[in-house]
């Protein structure tokens, strides 16, 4: 059996979740065989944390992580309507193995802790290969707290390559925009931001533009569609605002997408006017003093 798992304190990675109706048994206790599965998902949480595209990121690195042995200890009960915090934390990366710890978590009590044995191997002979350099960094960096991502600020010459990666899956596969619609000339005069990984791959992206003298407008904010919820997002925005403010521009205006406005409120734009489509989806004007 695994050892009792630290407590919450020790985890940087947590996914939050409700307890629904399908995983509970007559009791409206969870049936024990869920907290697996929570576990498992708490793991797609931590590829992100690490802005890591799961799927890209192994093309990248050659292989694929293989659960080789997973353990639960169960220590109490979740019931039904729950909320609970699922934590994980890479403890021990052996040659080609890496040892994942998990706690699931009702408030600050432990529910369940758990172990999940990961091995790096061929995706094709499914034998095992040393775990890469690159990839042991990265989580041997994340759990010592280590920044994943780094931001980079550019022209289009510098920055546009990647950029365009990455506004092309999600504005035209993704959304359905067409791409003589998504990309335009004033990508040449903009202020660019891409947010990249430990593996060197585009992320998130952005774009300034400055329609008039003190006035900044944001545009074509993208991110990683398996990435999103992670807060890349909010660094590229951040980084595209910073830019703003430097130039001296008084104010900054964007155009966002209404699905995204709550993400906008709570950095600190307001709505300035009436919704309106364009390209098929419905768009909010908003602003921010700086």
């Amino acid at each position: 059996m695994p050892a009792a798992a630290p407590s919450r304190a020790a985890f940087r990675s947590f996914l939050r979740l409700r307890v629904r109706w399908a995983e509970v048994d007559m009791q409206k206790i969870v049936f024990n065989g869920h907290y697996l599965t929570y576990l498992d998902t708490a793991m797609s949480e931590y590829w992100r944390a690490l802005a890591l595209p799961y799927e890209a990121s192994m093309e990248v690195l050659g292989g694929e992580m293989y659960v080789k042995k997973a353990t639960l200890e169960y220590h109490a009960s979740a019931r039904l309507d729950d909320t609970l915090d699922v934590g994980l934390r890479c403890a021990r990366i052996g040659n080609s193995s890496c040892l994942f710890e998990g706690g699931i978590f009702a408030g600050d009590r432990l529910l369940v802790s758990g172990e999940l044995l990961y091995v790096f191997a061929d995706p094709h002979t499914q034998t095992s290969r040393p775990v890469p350099p690159a990839l042991r960094a990265l989580f041997e960096g994340y759990e010592a707290g280590a920044d994943v991502v780094e931001v980079r600020s550019g022209d289009w010459h510098a920055l546009g390559r990647d950029a365009a990666r990455v506004r092309t899956a999600v504005f035209v596969r993704e959304q359905g925009i067409a791409p003589e619609v998504e990309a335009d000339a004033l990508d040449a005069t903009a202020r660019h931001a891409v947010v990249y990984n430990r593996l060197g791959m585009a992320v998130a992206t952005g774009r300034l533009l400055q329609p008039a003298p003190g006035l900044g407008r944001i545009g074509r904010m993208a991110v990683d569609r398996s990435l999103r919820g992670s807060g890349w997002g909010l660094r590229v925005l951040d980084a595209l605002v910073q830019s703003a403010r430097e130039r001296g521009d008084r104010s900054v205006e964007l155009h966002a997408q209404a699905s995204a406005q709550g993400f906008y409120e709570r950095a600190g734009f307001a709505v300035t006017g009436e919704s309106y489509v364009e390209a098929g989806l419905l768009h909010v004007p908003m602003a921010r003093a700086l």
